[in-house]
């Protein structure tokens, strides 16, 4: 079910609200480039920090304007189960797709842990739900022997977002797992790469930015014409790495604002760029648009 290019949707604030017209207008932009699907209240979309309410006013938001025009997933992790497992019977109450469910982090569970963290959500929702497994951030790594395991055992757990960075696992995960369970990567540097060992597709950042490139890059490689998608892979390479130069979504956020699409604010633990990052940053915007 989850295949192609999926955003990783900013959450616009102005003022210390959220930025509801910058949505809106987000995640037109993103239908308008032919996207697969949207992610509301990821990592990008700053969930950390963002209220019950929040949570529950983007994800509504995000169904709405989509008016299935797209996949809507929501992330609804926690490193608390049943904080989880309340959110993620929100998202499926919202009309949402799906659910985007980060490893539990801080915490540091076992690999039977987060067998019954992800089992016990799954339970209680019908919505098909993607893993995410990002051990840079959480602390621990699902396992592929866990992965496969619960797709064994939970048929709603249909899909991974895959950003441990490693081709190796892709390949093990692609091997091990059935054919219907994708395999997306959670990093857009490794998006072609990924694919080459079996991955279909990428929950992106930079397509917040460029979302009709990103989606090329992804159906070239979907079609066949791998010679396309590696020149979209080399003329995005410098853009993917330089939108990480500083924690995300700082820097996306802030080339969103130079367009005039939101404003640049993040909430603090995150602050704004340094003059000499935004410096290097629009540089390599710049010289990718030239090169368009």
């Amino acid at each position: 079910m989850f295949r192609g290019t999926f955003t990783a949707l900013v959450t616009p604030f102005r003022n210390g609200a959220i930025d509801v017209a910058a949505f809106e207008k987000l995640i037109e932009a993103q239908i308008a480039a032919g996207i697969t699907g949207i992610v509301a209240v990821g990592t990008t979309g700053e969930s950390p920090t963002l209220s019950h309410d929040e949570r529950e006013q983007v994800v509504r938001l995000a169904v709405t304007v989509a008016k299935k025009r797209c996949v809507v997933l929501a992330g609804t992790g926690s490193n608390a189960t049943h904080h989880a497992v309340a959110d993620t019977k929100m998202t499926e109450k919202l009309g949402a797709d799906g659910a985007l469910l980060v490893a539990p982090y801080y915490n540091k569970p076992s690999q039977e842990g987060l067998f019954r963290h992800f089992q016990t959500i799954a339970r209680e929702t019908r919505l098909p739900i993607m893993l995410y497994n990002i051990p840079g951030r959480c602390g621990v790594d699902i396992l592929p022997d866990t992965v496969v395991r619960l797709a064994s055992e939970c048929r709603n757990i249909v899909s991974i977002k895959e950003a441990s960075g490693s081709v190796e696992r892709v390949s093990e995960l692609c091997a091990r797992l059935p054919d219907e369970f994708t395999i997306l990567s959670g990093d857009d540097s490794l998006t072609l790469p990924f694919m080459a060992v079996g991955a279909v597709g990428v929950v992106s950042v930079a397509s917040n930015l460029f979302p009709a490139e990103v989606c090329a890059l992804v159906r070239a490689y979907e079609s066949g014409d791998v010679k396309s998608a590696a020149k979209s892979h080399r003329q995005l390479f410098p853009l993917f790495k330089d939108l990480f130069i500083e924690p995300n979504p700082v820097p996306v956020k802030t080339a969103l604002s130079w367009r005039g699409a939101m404003s640049g604010e993040v909430r603090l633990p995150l602050c704004e760029m340094s003059e000499t990052n935004q410096t290097r940053l629009r540089k390599t915007i710049e010289a990718f648009e030239r090169a368009k």
